[in-house]
């Protein structure tokens, strides 16, 4: 139990730095091991609290960069379908479900890492799409941040800007999936690692190269359909 704790810890930190850095990464990062020490329901419930307060700190540095009118394209969906989800999936075996989206995030992220570009995908259907199976990963594993992230690694947004709307979306996201899934309270000593390390991570942000972050999106968004197969097989 004590190693599960201290891989808890580590997962947390090393999650809230990457959500600082690149505007994403907390749940994808952390979820693995919260999930095996809290079990899948009570995991997510705690995931997306702890997620939701990871963009609270970030966002409050850099709230003038938040791109509104895309971050409310992509809200939009996931704001209508979160709860029609829940309820959809409501005691059914999600795991095909995770498989096929972690699938789709990998082939994804290296079509994306390869130079594609989709036009379609930076308007209005790439955002809704996105903001579904955002809705979708976040209600089945508390990891919504894949789909939003490619969609942000197909715009011109710079650094700044895709930290602030990133952090903008999944702050509201991880609020309204709370409330849905019901607001379960991380333990005293999981909130104090994520505020240290959200801290250390807002302290870093600004020392990544444009390039390196678009890169560390990619990274991370693709880790998260990795993991989402791996864990459903």
């Amino acid at each position: 139990m004590e190693i599960l704790i201290a891989l808890v810890v580590i997962s947390i930190a090393a999650g809230a730095i990457a959500q600082a850095v690149t505007g994403m990464g907390f749940s994808l990062v952390s979820a693995p091991a919260l999930l095996a020490y809290l079990g899948p329901r009570e995991g997510v419930a705690v995931v997306v609290v702890l997620a939701a307060m990871s963009s609270v700190f970030p966002l409050s540095r850099q709230w003038r960069s938040v791109r509104l009118g895309s971050a409310g394209a992509l809200l939009l969906p996931i704001l209508v379908s979160t709860p029609a989800i829940a309820m959809a999936l409501a005691g059914a075996d999600t795991r095909l479900v995770a498989v096929a989206a972690g699938a789709a995030v990998v082939a994804g992220v290296v079509l994306l890492a390869r130079g594609a570009s989709w036009a379609w995908f930076r308007g209005l259907p790439g955002a809704l799409a996105a903001g579904v199976a955002s809705a979708v990963l976040n209600v089945v594993g508390g990891v919504g941040g894949p789909p939003v992230g490619m969609y942000a690694a197909n715009t011109d947004w710079n650094p700044a800007q895709t930290r602030a709307t990133l952090q903008f979306i999944f702050l509201v996201q991880n609020v309204v999936t709370a409330v849905v899934v019901g607001l379960v309270a991380p333990a005293w000593w999981m909130a104090a690692t994520l505020v240290v390390a959200t801290v250390v991570g807002s302290f870093l942000m600004t020392r990544v190269p444009a390039a390196t972050a678009r890169l560390a999106v990619l990274g991370v968004a693709g880790l998260g359909g990795v993991s989402l197969v791996l864990a459903n097989v």
